[in-house]
Order: structure tokens, then sequence, then C-alpha cells
């Protein structure tokens, strides 16, 4: 479990800070704006000055969290964001393990005199941080942050409705509880989550049954047209430009879950959505089944990294010529992908 001494310096840091923000990942999906939510209530109710950051938007499925509205938009309003993270004493950082991970923000957030605490569950956390809960064992920085409050006897200070944001967190980060899942620790979470009155079934529905006309159609496009199966490797893979988004009246989060799709071919273990950035870029989204680490596939070719069976990469190449070096990363590693189950 979390190291008693490390609660003892958390304890301290909180004592001492009268202005606190709180950082998470660009893109911020369901684990970092649900333990954003979660410890920005808490800290409030602790009677702090809570800022809580995003590097840009999240989608709209994740806005009915509590106070989700006040988050600062560092992308729409950087001088907003300098100047909150300027005034804070501490700067808590949320579901990510380096400062380089913020992209734009990161030299922003590094920069920042306030000292910093890590809270995350990804493998490898890089030295940015005065104090780290870097936990590999939990489901989700949802889940983590309860146990944080847990170990502080905070939980008094956790809303319904930030009780529902951790939920909603933990739910999407295993896929509804399809992965990342088998500790019985995270089911006493949600036990305990549950017996505070939270409304799973609201959650579920808000998150998963709330998508655009759009959104669904460009699911059918992506199955249809877009998804790419090569049967010897047991990989598939979807590629997305920026023209297909706009077709579709692309907004964000519309591309989420998109990548799990093609896991569901009884012969496929290894997918990947490749989306075409404005800025350059190509973003991956990587998925598999049983033992192909594609956080390692990631750290290797993409820039990226996560966990065993989902992780994320960046790289600035033409989406082209992105798929023809995604192939010959596959065939490199065509036997561990193969014979991962």
């Amino acid at each position: 479990m979390i190291d008693n001494s490390k609660l003892e310096s958390l304890k301290k840091l909180l004592n001492d800070a009268e202005c606190i923000s709180i950082v998470t990942h660009p893109n911020p999906d369901g684990d970092a704006v649900g333990s954003s939510v979660g410890m920005c209530q808490i800290l409030k109710n602790l009677g702090k000055e809570v800022y809580a950051i995003v590097p840009n938007s999240f989608p709209d499925f994740l806005a009915w969290m509590e106070e989700a509205d006040k988050f600062l938009n560092f992308e729409k309003n950087p001088q907003e964001v300098i100047n909150a993270l300027g005034k804070s004493n501490l700067i808590i950082c949320l579901d990510f393990n380096s400062l380089s991970r913020l992209n734009g923000m990161g030299e922003v957030v590094k920069e920042a005199l306030a000292p910093k605490v890590l809270i995350d569950h990804h493998l490898y956390p890089e030295d940015d941080f005065i104090l780290q809960f870097s936990e590999l064992w939990v489901s989700s920085t949802c889940e983590l942050v309860y146990h944080i409050a847990k170990g502080l006897d905070l939980l008094p200070m956790l809303s319904i409705g930030a009780a529902e944001a951790l939920y909603a967190g933990i739910m999407t980060d295993t896929g509804s509880f399809s992965y990342s899942s088998s500790n019985p620790a995270t089911f006493h979470v949600v036990a305990d989550l549950l017996e505070m009155n939270i409304d799973k079934d609201k959650v579920h529905q808000v998150v998963y049954n709330t998508f655009s006309e759009e959104r669904m159609r460009l699911m059918g496009y992506c199955l249809n047209e877009k998804m790419v199966v090569f049967r010897e490797h047991k990989t598939a893979f979807i590629a997305l430009t920026i023209k297909e988004l706009n077709r579709f009246k692309h907004r964000s989060g519309d591309t989420e879950g998109l990548v799990n799709l093609p896991l569901s071919i009884k012969d496929v273990n290894f997918s990947v959505l490749f989306t075409e950035q404005t800025d350059g870029y190509v973003k991956l989204s990587l998925r598999s089944k049983g033992d192909f680490s594609v956080n390692e596939f990631s750290r290797k070719y993409f820039y990226g990294g996560g966990h065993k069976n989902a992780a994320g990469g960046r790289i600035q190449m033409k989406l082209p010529e992105v798929i023809k070096y995604f192939e010959i990363c596959v065939r490199e590693n065509a036997d561990k992908i193969v014979k991962s189950i």
C-alpha cells in the first residue's frame, strides 16, 4: 500500500500551502479530469484556494463533473494559468509521469517556484517532483487519489459529486473493469464510493451514451473504410487525417475508444489509432491483449509510453510515412505480438 512517510510529507506540504494548483496532462481523459475534480474538492473543503489546470480542452462527456467548468485552460488562456501557478504554494501533478508530457505547458510548470508533487500510476516517472506517489498497483490515478485521501483521513472532505468523478475515472481507465482491474483493492474502493451514494448508472450513461450522431458515423466509417488488419501479425490499425476528422465535425473526445474496436476481433492482439494533428505531429493510441507491452513499443518507437496494455505516443512525421514506419516496427515485433496470448 502507500508509504506512511510519504503521506506524512504530503500532509505537511498541504498544511503549509494556502494556494494549490492541480495540473494534468494534454487531451485529458476520464482519469485525468476525475482525479483533478476529486483532489480539487478535497482541498477546497480544507479551506484551500485551488486552481485546476488542463493544457487543453477535455471532451464534452466529462463536462458534467463537479466544477469542471471552472478548470483553467492553458491553450485558451495561458496567462491565466501562468498567474495561477505563480500564486501557488504547491503544485500537484496528476496522471502523468514527466513535465515533458505537458508539451508547451511543461516549461511553464517547471519554471514555477512552488514544490511539485506527483500522483500517478504510470511506469518510469521522472525526477521533476519533490515527492512522488507513483503506484503501479492501482487501476487509475482516481483510485490512487482515493487511497491517499483515506490515508490522510480526508474522505469526509469528498462530496458525492467528487466521488462520482473518481468513480468515472476508475471506470474509464479500466474499460468498465475489463482490464487493469484485477486487484481486489479496486473493487473495495468502488464499494466504498457506492456507500457514499454515488449514482453509478448515471455516470455510465453520461460517459458512454451521450455521443453525437457525427461521432457514431465516424465510428462506422472507421470500421468500414479505415480499419486495416495484418492477419499474419495479429495487428490492426485505423488512421485518420485532419480532413476526415473535419468531415465528421470532430470534437475533443470523438476518437475516444476507437482504438479498442479492432481488439474485438478474435485474432487481433494489437491495435493502433493514428490521428493527424494540425501541428505536424501524428498522435497514436495503442492497445494490446496479453503479454505484448504497448508501453515498451511506444517508448521505443514513438516517444510515448503508458501501461502494458494501453499507451500513447506522438511523432513528427507525415501520416503515410508514419504508417510505413509502423509496418516496419510491427514486423520487428511480430513474434511477440502473435504469441502475446
